[in-house]
């Protein structure tokens, strides 16, 4: 049988663009379609417009210490409209990349929805059909909203948050998820009066406990208004705001509520069940470990196989699926040891298994130390940096890493070096110290807080 695309992707995200270019760039023939914008929820709606107004956000602070340095320095308002327009014209920069970048690979663009038909057929929204010999889904994910609450319609998700008009006075973000204390704190940072409710004991359920705690200090002493074991009952749209009622019996008024509870694979109307593609509870789509689902033509990389959400994570997937499929070379995407960020402030960078976990797998030892960092103390503010390891009793590995400092994500991209290749405490312990410096402390701990047998 002839096909007219040795390979089809639906969806225009890191994943799909990076198959779709491999692809195209071995000689092969390929397809990719995207109904939104290409570069998918990352460039576009994610990690980096949301990085973006990190950096935003930290002035404010930066130009606080500043004062307290001895420099004579006073900051306005946040302009929201300035700002606004820059990140619209940094997107359209990239989007413009991405589209360049995979056509000159010579893959065929369609900037339309497109769905699966059979296994070997995809149907374009104009109504246009095309075959292929392998289709790849990489439609990613989208926001969970729950549609229980009475007023929901009131509220946005992190699709909307870049486009609001005006920055919020008042905002309340609802969720306990990295996405949501990430945008609490940027909306605290850029001068909103910020509050968060999370019907969860602890925030950032599946971190570290003790890093989860740690940050929950630091974000409430920042002056974030975190409500755990609180939900919301209803949104009612007045002409002062929104009128939120809690599960608590409160009623508070916001100009903006964001909903951040947590994101769903974007299977919705792709004809999966049509064809006989596996589903999970979630919506995923059901993959082996090259990538491939229980039809044999159609593969899936990304959030949407619901695996681990992060988009280097897609990347390397989608060069697994690209080498197996198209280079004859079988190979799977290495999930252990995924080195990750959130950008909180300060930020939080994990590598490895967490304590809880560790506890799990046999007899550990914990190394941990909060301190204030010289910078901090020279101005008498409190907050406090933690450097944590997790060491293995019988092997001596360094089983888990974990940072809560500034530019912890920067410093865990370097640290998760060594806990891939299976460093130890000795080979952490015989490293020379860089002092003074903040991430110094993470060969400087001789002994345990903790041993768990």
């Amino acid at each position: 049988m002839t096909f007219d695309f040795d390979l089809f992707v639906i969806g225009g995200g890191s994943g799909g663009v990076r198959a779709a270019r491999l692809t195209a760039a071995g000689g092969a023939k390929a397809a990719l379609a995207e109904e939104f914008r290409m570069g998918g929820t990352c460039v576009i709606r994610g990690c980096v417009p949301k990085k973006l107004m990190v950096f935003a956000s930290q002035y404010s602070g930066a130009a606080a210490e500043a004062a307290s340095y001895g420099w004579d320095i006073s900051i306005g308002e946040f302009n929201w409209a300035s700002f606004q327009a820059r990140l619209k014209a940094e997107l359209s920069r990239l989007e413009a990349i991405y589209t360049k970048n995979a056509g000159n690979a010579g893959v065929e663009i369609f900037h339309q929805r497109a769905t699966v038909k059979d296994a070997h057929t995809v149907v374009l929204a104009d109504g246009k059909e095309v075959t292929a010999k392998h289709i790849l889904i990489a439609t990613g994910g989208t926001p969970f909203v729950p549609q229980n609450v009475p007023g929901i319609e009131h509220a946005i998700t992190s699709n909307e948050i870049f486009d609001i008009p005006e920055l919020p006075k008042r905002i309340l973000i609802v969720g306990g998820g990295y996405i949501a204390s990430e945008f609490a704190c940027i909306f605290n940072g850029l001068g909103a009066e910020t509050s968060q409710y999370y019907r969860g004991a602890q925030i950032l359920r599946g971190f570290d406990d003790e890093a989860r705690g740690h940050i929950a200090e630091v974000i409430k002493d920042q002056g974030i208004h975190l409500h755990t074991g609180t939900d919301v009952e209803s949104i009612d749209k007045k002409d002062d705001g929104l009128h939120v009622t809690s599960t608590d019996g409160n009623t508070k008024v916001f100009d903006v509520v964001l909903y951040a509870t947590g994101r769903t694979p974007k299977v919705d109307g792709l004809g999966l069940e049509a064809v006989g593609v596996a589903q999970g509870r979630s919506g995923e789509i059901v993959v082996d470990e090259y990538s491939q689902t229980n039809i044999p033509s159609i593969y899936a990389v990304g959030d949407v196989t619901n695996r681990i959400q992060l988009t280097p994570v897609a990347i390397r997937e989608a060069v697994a699926f690209h080498e197996t499929v198209f280079k004859g070379n079988p190979m799977t995407p290495d999930h252990a040891n995924v080195p990750s960020a959130i950008f909180t402030q300060p930020e939080y960078g994990a590598v490895g298994l967490s304590e809880e976990q560790a506890r799990e797998e046999g007899p550990i030892e914990v190394y941990s130390a909060a301190f204030r960092p010289m910078q901090n103390s020279f101005i008498e503010k409190n907050e406090r940096v933690m450097f944590k390891l997790i060491v293995c009793v019988n092997t001596r590995k360094v089983l888990g890493c974990h940072i809560i400092a500034p530019h912890a994500g920067e410093m865990i991209q370097l640290a998760g070096v060594a806990v891939k290749m299976g460093a130890t405490k000795e080979d952490f312990d015989a490293t020379v110290a860089v002092h003074p410096t903040m991430a110094e402390e993470i060969v400087l701990m001789k002994e345990p807080v903790r041993i768990h047998k």
